[in-house]
């Protein structure tokens, strides 16, 4: 009993932390004055090129929306920054030992196996006057897998909020 209760415990932790949290980077033109940027608009062009669903690049645009809205940005038909996206999903398999199997003193391992898939999601603000990227983000994240439209609609502002919260870039 002990042994199953481990190996439920192993399996539980290792599903929360690697499908809960998202990677982040972020790039940017470290010779922009990112305080002169108010507005926004989503580059259509760039967005009709992301090989998503239009459902997905709806809660996509809506979080995003949503996030800037809360820096303080306003959206605009003459915006200061355009915002494009770019979307990416591959299945990931990864293999681990549970060293509680079968009993404590034996050499043997047990391989398990999980199995998600994740998702890369490019944020690339441009300067709509340059027409020259200033900043991107891109956050990596295990997508969710439920059939209910609000739980993927959750897991997407999650991975916009994580990547928008590196914006605007601080100087360290």
């Amino acid at each position: 009993m002990k042994i199953i209760k481990y190996t439920l415990l192993n399996i539980f932790a290792f599903t929360l932390f690697s499908c809960a949290s998202v990677q982040v980077k972020t790039d940017y033109d470290t010779q922009t004055d990112f305080s002169k940027y108010k507005t926004f608009a989503f580059y259509k062009k760039g967005i009709d090129q992301s090989k998503i669903s239009d459902l997905d690049k709806r809660r996509i645009l809506r979080a995003i929306e949503k996030e800037l809205t809360a820096k303080g940005m306003t959206k605009s038909n003459n915006p200061d920054l355009l915002v494009s996206i770019f979307a990416k999903a591959e299945k990931q398999v990864n293999v681990y030992n549970d060293p509680w199997y079968p009993y404590y003193y034996t050499p043997y391992y047990r391989n398990n196996v999980s199995q998600y898939i994740q998702g890369t999601l490019f944020i690339d603000l441009i300067d709509a006057k340059k027409k020259q990227l200033v900043w991107q983000g891109v956050g990596k994240g295990a997508l969710s897998t439920s059939s209910k439209p609000e739980k993927k609609e959750a897991r997407i502002q999650e991975i916009v909020t994580e990547i928008l919260a590196k914006y605007p870039p601080t100087k360290e």
